[in-house]
């Protein structure tokens, strides 16, 4: 295992010096990755997750930058000689071996001997729920168990710097899915291994890594805890893309020294100033209130749609012209109310994508 630094990384596939941040398949940027964290890459297809990815593991040499292994330059070195373990998208075994033939092979190639590779072999079959299978032969197994057993040549290696899965549970049923998530949490528990993980799926990334790198067109917008990402989102792009449905923003208008929702003063947990007119109140729709009157922090509402989804209503509000979703606890609280309620301690300004201090 190893600590990953990144200094003033960027990579484009284009030809020449790229003339804008479009050209750039990965943005400049400078972050670590600590020995033994769990960490997600969660944004969009094509934000650049995958490009991160085969940058540390080396299958891709970035166009500028350097990449230290626990204080190693590794720029320039070959897959190899970084000592990484890969799980891709689709199935990577050997179909002439055996389920116990595919964990053992990654540790006789390294000068394992048997007894050991057997041992160790038998070990992650047990954490993957493969034990029943170890001696039945890979060539006809279905996609979820190939997919699992790719896992496992991933996790069998303890010499590994880290092990990079690259959307590894695309082809997977959705009910194994869900387990899987857990078996991977537990293992890295377990194992301490050094894992980072591509997807586009929130729940995957929320479940899965103690830290979740956020990925908008090469741009990495924020590295937090899931609970950091859902409470205090640093990008309107994170707010949109974490959660469901997103973060509100409702335009606001910065006068007398406070953040004006039509004529309703707004205060929320940001004390700085804004220095442009482009701002916003973000909320969560969980977090907004339904009120049958004014009061402070609490804008007229006029409901536009409401779907009964038992646990539940979810709301769609007009607020000063602005589409507005609300999590309430019953279909009556929406339809009695005339103001939605904003908490100042969870809500806060953004001007210009970004969330004021």
């Amino acid at each position: 295992m190893a600590r990953i630094e990144f200094i003033d990384v960027a990579h484009t596939y284009a030809n020449g010096t790229p003339a804008a941040d479009s050209d750039w398949a990965l943005q400049p940027m400078t972050m670590t990755w600590d020995d033994g964290g769990a960490y997600a890459l969660l944004g969009p297809s094509g934000c650049g997750k995958s490009t991160l990815l085969n940058i540390i593991s080396g299958l891709v040499k970035p166009t500028r930058g350097r990449i230290l292994f626990d204080g190693r330059d590794v720029t320039h070195a070959p897959p190899e000689l970084r000592n990484i373990a890969q799980v891709f998208q689709f199935p990577v075994i050997y179909d002439s071996l055996s389920v116990r033939g595919n964990l053992e092979f990654p540790l006789r190639n390294r000068g394992w001997k048997t007894a050991e590779a057997r041992r160790r072999a038998e070990q992650i079959a047990q954490l993957l729920e493969l034990t029943a299978d170890l001696d039945r032969p890979a060539r006809g197994l279905g996609a979820d168990m190939k997919q699992k057993i790719s896992l496992g040549r991933g996790l069998v290696r303890t010499d590994v710097a880290a092990v990079l899965f690259d959307e590894p549970l695309t082809v997977i049923d959705p009910h194994l899915k869900w387990l899987l998530r857990r078996k991977l949490k537990q293992i890295h528990q377990e194992l301490k291994l050094s894992l980072i993980y591509v997807t586009h799926d929130q729940t995957e990334a929320m479940t899965f890594a103690d830290r979740v790198v956020v990925m908008s067109h090469g741009r990495v917008v924020q590295e937090a805890t899931p609970e950091e990402l859902f409470e205090r989102p640093a990008h309107r792009f994170v707010g949109y893309f974490i959660g469901s449905p997103g973060m509100n923003f409702i335009p606001a208008q910065w006068r007398e020294g406070s953040a004006w929702v039509g004529d309703v003063p707004i205060t929320t947990q940001s004390r700085a100033d804004p220095d442009a007119a482009d701002i916003a109140v973000g909320v969560r729709p969980e977090r907004l209130e339904a009120r049958t009157a004014a009061g402070p922090n609490s804008v007229p509402a006029r409901v536009l749609a409401v779907r009964d989804l038992g646990t539940h209503a979810m709301c769609t509000l007009d607020v000063d012209g602005a589409r507005v979703r609300a999590r309430l606890p019953d279909v009556a609280d929406a339809a009695a109310l005339t103001h939605l309620f904003i908490p100042p301690e969870r809500s806060a300004l953004y001007a210009v994508e970004w969330r004021l201090p």
